[in-house]
């Protein structure tokens, strides 16, 4: 006799022989030519053609229910052979906040939910409405990893890599669909998904720039948006539109929704970005400015994707009818890259990593810092040379060689503490104060555990122009620090620019845990400053006509 924890993925098929255990997968029937639908069918009946995204489900939650009857006949062997082989369903349910297919027989993993509730549920025909019991803890807060492979964190018990999450993505390369990539601009470098035709194939692109209520207050929007659009140039991906959104405060989504419904001819739109880059934060945004005239979407609302700040939140591709004219709107699983942060430090210390309010830059000017050497009756000040920064426990920044005037100004979560030591005793000041001062990462456990900063950078950092920063050096997974060689309290004359940029050029050493990316990039507008430094370069005919234009 089967399992009464797996009745509901399974049926019972009788055998000739009883003695006999074997598994039987349910087979999809084969389709007929449209002379034999026409006949079997009367004008007007029948039900609608699935669309490329419900197939590719339906096949989807039948693999996986596949895996469960595997795993258990295997549990089996050594019970009865009269029982009757297991079939996996075509139409498994899945959780709508996470698009794991509903189960009742492990009750850690994702998709669990108590037998009752499940029998109760598919009584009365709402499945597609049940939430399983991981999205309702996440949902008050816990943090419970289901994705590994990646990072240095153990997350528990493992349920699925990152690559299989990933493979979950393939079929979308094959369809013809409307590809809306999100991008995070606090960890605009880190989120962006360079390989991305490698998921969206020749679909078409409209990016999302998320969180862009995080940036410094009197950022000049015209400015980020002239300096995305020029990443994406460099970049040499060509996507239809770009818009700069919150989900939180609504803003620039009326203009994704309109790009959409241009530009969706009916075809389905998948929500692609990596991990933790906000998109079931924006789908609620998208579907809660869109129930104002759409019927369909309001009614969307009331099962909407789970929000957490856990890597691999979604599991499995969420169909979500949203359009009046056809074509659903899929929330996808996160693409987890390793080179961030978030795959490095414990599942505990992940909202430490994620900006809960507007950013304000924290600088550390050259004037401020005096070296030990000095002179008799006088200070002689030396900058930032000779010094050490910790950003946390999870970056380390030796300041080789720089101007006395040169500041580094700090952008990411407030949560995160930044200390100045001398560089002589930084070794002993890390191994001494991680996870007491320098967090995360925290708890005796995660520091026993912890990697270290294993992964040493060296940057050469030119300038020309020291009325603006050098560059952005970009922490993939948690944020950015300027370098800026005038520091803005620092008065200097014009006719000595000139000779002080030629002076010499600026070391730093970067020190970050083995997997994470360092990334080198011309400095990003923001604040007041930002609007005051930042230039608009000219642009030819053909430029200006291949260029994307930016909406806010």
């Amino acid at each position: 006799m089967a399992l009464k924890t797996l009745s509901t993925f399974f049926t019972p098929l009788p055998l000739q022989n009883p003695k006999s255990r074997t598994l039987i997968l349910f087979q999809f029937p084969k389709s007929r030519s449209p002379k034999a639908r026409l006949s079997a069918e009367p004008d007007g009946t029948g039900a609608a053609a699935p669309s490329p995204g419900e197939r590719f489900l339906e096949h989807h939650h039948a693999a996986e229910a596949a895996k469960l009857i595997v795993k258990e006949n295997k549990k089996n062997k050594v019970k009865k052979n009269n029982e009757k082989p297991l079939k996996a369903s075509r139409n498994v349910a899945s959780c709508y906040g996470c698009g794991a297919p509903l189960h009742t027989s492990d009750e850690e993993a994702p998709g669990y939910v108590n037998l009752e509730t499940y029998e109760l549920k598919k009584k009365h025909r709402q499945l597609r409405t049940v939430l399983c019991r991981r999205c309702r803890l996440l949902s008050h807060g816990k943090m419970i990893t289901a994705v590994g492979g990646h990072g240095g964190y153990n997350g528990g018990k493992l349920f699925v890599t990152a690559e299989e999450l990933r493979e979950k993505l393939s079929h979308l390369r094959h369809e013809k669909a409307l590809v809306v990539k999100l991008v995070d601009i606090v960890d605009f470098n880190g989120s962006f998904l360079s390989r991305v035709r490698d998921l969206a194939g020749a679909n078409p692109i409209i990016l999302v720039v998320t969180k862009i209520d995080l940036l410094p207050r009197d950022t000049d929007l015209n400015c980020v948006g002239d300096w995305i659009v020029e990443a994406i140039t460099r970049k040499k991906l060509n996507v239809l539109s770009v818009h700069l959104t919150s989900s939180k405060s609504l803003v620039g989504i009326t203009g994704v929704i309109s790009e959409i419904q241009k530009e969706k001819k009916g075809r389905d739109v998948y929500i692609l970005g990596s991990a933790n880059v906000g998109k079931s934060a924006f789908i609620n945004a998208l579907l809660k400015t869109m129930a104002v005239n759409d019927p369909v979407a309001a009614s969307a609302q009331k099962y909407k994707p789970i929000q957490s700040a856990v890597p691999g939140t979604t599991l499995g591709p969420i169909p979500i009818n949203a359009f009046l004219g056809g074509g659903k709107l899929y929330d996808t699983p996160g693409v987890h890259l390793h080179h961030r942060q978030t795959a490095v430090v414990h599942s505990e210390d992940l909202p430490s990593l994620a900006p809960q309010s507007r950013l304000r830059g924290q600088s550390f000017p050259s004037f401020q810092v005096r070296s030990d050497n000095v002179e008799e009756g006088s200070s002689k000040m030396n900058g930032l040379n000779a010094f050490s920064i910790f950003w946390g426990g999870l970056v380390r920044i030796d300041v080789l060689k720089v101007l006395p005037e040169t500041s580094l100004t700090f952008y990411g979560p407030k949560s995160l503490p930044i200390h100045v030591v001398p560089t002589e005793e930084a070794e002993e000041f890390y191994q001494k104060e991680l996870g007491v001062l320098l967090t995360p990462p925290s708890g005796k456990e995660n520091v026993e555990n912890w990697r270290g900063l294993d992964s040493e950078r060296k940057l050469q950092i030119k300038f020309e122009d020291v009325a603006r920063p050098a560059c952005d050096v970009a922490i993939s997974g948690l944020g950015w620090f300027s370098v800026d060689p005038i520091s803005r309290s620092f008065k200097i004359s014009e006719s000595n620019q000139t000779e002080t940029a030629g002076e010499m050029e600026l070391l730093l050493s970067v020190h970050v845990p083995k997997p994470v990316e360092i990334f080198v990039r011309p400095p990003i507008p923001v604040g007041k400053a930002g609007a005051e430094w930042y230039h608009y370069r000219d642009l030819t005919e053909k430029e200006e006509a291949i260029r994307p234009k930016w909406y806010f």
